[in-house]
């Protein structure tokens, strides 16, 4: 009886181990990631989508995007350890030792990389690696020094579109380069939304995000403005270039107007509520203009 209690015990430890590396790995962005590079894939792919190259994408994505996001929590492991919302993962509450998360995230998002280079090709690997270098070593230092750093950090962000884009053509042409400018254009109201929002939470931790660095907020709503209305033109881009039909430019118009407005709302006010409203709006709007912008993809491009 012993032996079952201390072997259930043991168990028990050990899924909670497990479970404590997986959250390292931020499985709901990972989730997102995959969305982003999954849609890329079926735009990319002339023809019938080669389904035996989409899982390797995936996974070799899916690798990079969990170790990436374990390294950036080592390397912000006394920051997350002052804020509220993120005092509790595992490495500042204690659960994995800052060594264990380290060589985690290493060897997780290496054997991502050489995964995609192998399995897919070479130049999805160097986009992927562009991801990393780019999140970890320009994003992650700049958040401390300049408010610029959530420019930056759409970088990294609007990448994954592009892997799956040249994992399914071998190129980036310029269907590659309107994703990216979508993706990069919807994240800065996305995280400045996200910054009003805790502010305070991120000042407690020495963050130079605009809204902190700007409390009264002005600047970010002229900020969240600008790129909602360019992401609005933008957006309509893939049917112009042949890429989607006119429904998706339909819809995109529709979507992209409203979450304009919700970006002259916040603006506006620039109100805590205000804020939460135009997170929530572009966290609808994404997965529907990428949905619509999949059903809608035109069977071949005229683009070559």
């Amino acid at each position: 009886m012993q032996d079952s209690s201390a072997l259930q015990a043991a168990a028990t430890r050990a899924r909670r181990r497990a479970m404590d590396f997986v959250e390292l790995g931020k499985p709901r962005v990972v989730l997102m990631v995959l969305i982003t590079t999954g849609v890329g894939f079926y735009l990319g792919s002339q023809g019938m989508p080669a389904y035996l190259r989409l899982l390797p994408t995936l996974i070799g994505t899916a690798l990079a995007a969990a170790g990436t996001l374990a390294l950036n929590q080592y390397l912000e492991r006394d920051l997350d350890a002052k804020m509220r919302r993120t005092c509790m993962r595992p490495l500042p509450d204690g659960r994995v030792h800052a060594t264990d998360a380290l060589v985690f995230g290493a060897v997780v998002t290496c054997a991502g990389l050489a995964y995609l280079a192998v399995a897919v090709n070479l130049l999805s690997a160097l986009v992927t690696a562009l991801t990393t270098v780019s999140y970890l070593f320009v994003y992650t230092p700049l958040k401390r020094k300049t408010p610029l750093c959530s420019i930056v950090g759409a970088i990294p962000g609007a990448l994954p579109p592009v892997t799956g884009w040249t994992a399914a053509r071998g190129d980036i042409g310029i269907e590659a380069g309107i994703l990216f400018a979508i993706l990069f254009l919807w994240q800065l109201p996305h995280s400045l939304a996200i910054a009003r929002l805790y502010r305070d939470d991120y000042a407690r931790a020495g963050f130079k995000l605009l809204p902190i660095v700007e409390p009264d907020a002005k600047s970010t709503g002229r900020q969240i403005v600008t790129n909602c209305f360019a992401l609005l033109v933008v957006g309509l881009l893939p049917t112009l270039v042949g890429l989607t039909g006119p429904i998706y430019f339909i819809a995109a118009f529709a979507f992209g107007a409203t979450f304009l407005g919700y970006g002259i709302a916040f603006a506006y006010s620039r109100t805590a509520p205000s804020a939460r409203q135009l997170l929530f709006a572009s966290l609808l709007y994404l997965p529907a203009l990428l949905a619509v912008m999949a059903l809608d993809k035109i069977p071949y491009s005229v683009l070559p």
